[in-house]
C-alpha cells in the first residue's frame, strides 16, 4: 500500500477532482482511525480563506484539533482566522510544525511566532535532530530520548539515547517545558521544585489537563512528506486531546423555550441527541447528511425529532466515511461522526433528538458572502439544470447564496472569494453537467436631485373630443438620505 501525496493528486482525504488538480483542500472530508486501540475521528479541513466554512462547521463537532503550521513561514494569515474560530468554539489543540525538510525550516522560530501573532501558549514537547535536508528525527522531551526515521518513508524508526551535541539543548528546553506544564498541578510543582525525577507517565497526564483546559498547547514537529514525527504525533492526539468523556455535558435548550436549559452527559445511556454540520450530494444515494452524536445510541431505520422544523426525520442508512468511501453500519454512538441517508430537511446546523426527549444544540453561524458575479446557461437546456444545481449546491454550502436581481433580471451568485465561485462553476459543469458564463453583475442605475425645490407648478391641457383633459399641480421635492427610498 502506498501513501498517497497531495502534489501528485492522490490523498486520500482529498477526493474531489478539483482538490486532485489544485493541490489543495476545497472540502471538508471524515475518516476514522485506530490507533493504539483508540478509535479517532479524524476531519481534514481547508487552509485556504476561501473555504472557511468549512473549518467553522469542523470545529464546531471536535473536540480537539492539531494546528499545522509551515517550518518556514510560521504563522500564516489564514492560521490566526482559524485560531480564532477554535479559540469561539473552546476547542482544545496541539500544533504540529511541518515541513521541517524544507530549505529555511526553524521550529523554534515557528513556535515564537505562535506567541507573537497568535497570542498562545505554546509548549514544544519535541525539539528537532537536524534540519532542512538533514532532519533525521525529534527527542521527545517527555521520556528524554531520541526518535529517529531510518528511511524516507517513514515507516522504520527506532528510538534511541539523545545525541551528545543535543544534550545541553534537550535538557534546557526540557527544563522550560516543565516551567510551565508543573504549574497545572501542584503536587508535581512541588516534586519539580524539589529537584526529585518525574516519571513520564505523570507529566503527560498534566500535559493532557492543560491541554484540555486551554492553560498552554503543545508543541510537535515533523515532515508529513517523508512521514517523519507522524507516529509520535498520533501518540500524542491520544495522549493530550480530550475524548468525549473529558469534557463538559453538552448544554442546550427546550425547543421553543431558550430560559429551560438542559444538558446531555457523553453517554450511549442519555437521550439521544446529534448536530447536524454538513450537507453533501452523493450522485449515488442523493443527499448525505454528516452529523456528531453528542449523547444515547441509536439504530438504522429510527426516527429522530428535528427541533429546528419540528418534523420527524429517518435514519434510511447510517454511513461510516472514509473521504469519499462509504461502510454502511447498523448502529451509531456517543461521540460517532457518521453520515445519514433519507434526511429530507435537515439542514446545516440542525439538532437531531430522541422524539420523546427533545434538546435544541447550540448551532453555528457563518460569515456573509463577500463577492458576487453574475452567471447565465450557454444553452437552452442548460437553463432548467442550472437552478436545480445552484440550488443544491447552496444547500452544501452555507456561505454560498444564490438570488435573481430584480431590476436587471440577472442569477447572481455570491461567495467567499474568487477562488470559491471558480470551484462552484466547475462543479456545476462536473456534476451537473450544466455549462455557464460567469460575468460582472450589471448594476441598474437610479437617478435622484441634488437640492430641494418648492412649489413647482405645472398645468396639463389636452382638448380631445367632449370635455378634454385639465391638470394643475404644485410639487415640493427634497432630497433624503442615500438609500432611504422615498416617502
Amino acid at each position: 500500500y502506498k501513501i498517497g501525496e497531495v502534489h501528485e493528486g492522490a490523498a486520500v482525504m482529498d477526493w474531489m477532482e478539483q482538490e486532485q488538480e489544485r493541490g489543495i483542500t476545497i472540502t471538508s472530508a471524515a475518516t476514522t482511525c485506530l490507533w493504539d486501540g483508540y478509535t479517532i475521528n479524524i476531519i481534514d479541513t481547508p487552509g485556504h480563506v476561501d473555504f472557511t466554512v468549512e473549518v467553522e462547521r469542523s470545529l464546531r463537532v471536535l473536540d480537539g484539533a492539531v494546528a499545522v503550521f509551515d517550518a518556514v513561514s510560521g504563522v500564516e494569515p489564514q492560521s490566526e482566522t482559524v485560531w480564532r474560530q477554535a479559540d469561539k468554539y473552546g476547542v482544545p489543540r496541539i500544533c504540529f510544525i511541518n515541513k521541517m525538510d524544507r530549505i529555511g525550516a526553524d521550529f523554534f522560530a515557528a513556535t515564537q511566532s505562535i506567541i507573537d501573532r497568535l497570542g498562545g501558549n505554546p509548549v514544544a514537547i519535541q525539539i528537532p535532530i537536524g534540519a532542512e535536508g538533514d532532519f533525521r528525527g525529534v527527542v521527545d522531551l517527555v521520556e528524554m530520548k531520541a526518535i529517529v526515521w531510518q528511511d524516507d518513508e517513514g515507516t522504520e524508526f527506532e528510538v534511541i539515547d539523545i545525541p551528545e551535541e543535543l544534550v545541553e539543548q534537550a535538557e534546557e528546553w526540557r527544563a522550560k517545558m516543565l516551567d510551565v506544564v508543573a504549574s497545572e498541578d501542584e503536587k508535581l510543582m512541588e516534586r519539580y521544585l524539589m529537584e526529585e525525577d518525574l516519571a513520564p507517565q505523570e507529566i503527560r497526564s498534566v500535559i493532557r489537563t492543560g491541554t484540555i483546559n486551554r492553560d498552554f498547547v503543545p508543541v510537535m514537529l515533523g515532515t508529513a512528506f517523508k512521514n517523519k514525527g507522524v507516529q509520535p504525533l498520533l501518540d500524542g492526539v491520544v495522549a493530550y486531546l480530550p475524548s468525549p468523556f473529558d469534557l463538559p455535558p453538552m448544554e442546550g435548550f427546550k425547543p421553543g423555550k431558550e430560559d429551560v436549559l438542559l444538558t446531555r452527559k457523553p453517554s450511549d445511556d442519555e437521550p439521544f441527541a446529534a448536530l447536524a454540520f454538513k450537507i453533501m450530494s452523493d450522485p449515488y444515494v442523493g443527499k448525505l447528511t454528516y452529523f456528531r452524536v453528542y449523547s444515547g445510541r441509536a439504530d438504522k431505520g429510527d426516527s429522530v425529532l428535528n427541533t429546528r422544523s419540528g418534523k420527524k426525520e429517518r435514519f434510511g442508512r447510517l454511513l461510516r466515511m472514509h473521504a469519499a468511501k462509504q461502510e454502511d453500519i447498523d448502529e451509531i454512538m456517543t461521540g460517532d461522526i457518521v453520515a445519514a441517508v433519507g434526511l429530507k430537511n435537515t439542514k446545516t446546523g440542525d439538532t437531531l433528538c430522541a422524539i420523546n426527549d427533545p434538546i435544541q444544540l447550540e448551532s453555528m453561524t457563518f460569515p456573509a458572502p463577500v463577492i458576487s458575479v453574475a452567471i447565465e446557461p450557454k444553452t437552452k437546456s442548460d437553463q432548467d439544470k442550472l437552478g436545480g444545481g445552484l440550488a443544491r449546491l447552496s444547500e452544501e454550502d452555507p456561505t454560498f447564496n444564490v438570488h435573481t436581481d430584480d431590476e436587471t433580471g440577472q442569477t447572481i451568485i455570491a461567495g467567499m472569494g474568487e477562488l470559491h465561485l471558480e470551484v462552484i462553476v466547475d462543479r456545476l459543469f462536473r456534476e451537473f453537467k450544466v455549462e455557464a458564463n460567469v460575468g460582472r453583475p450589471q448594476v441598474a442605475y437610479r437617478e435622484t436631485i441634488k437640492r430641494a425645490v418648492k412649489k413647482v407648478d405645472a398645468k396639463f391641457k389636452r382638448q380631445t373630443g367632449g370635455s378634454g383633459m385639465y391638470g394643475h399641480v404644485v410639487i415640493d421635492l427634497e432630497p433624503m438620505e442615500p438609500g432611504s427610498g422615498f416617502e
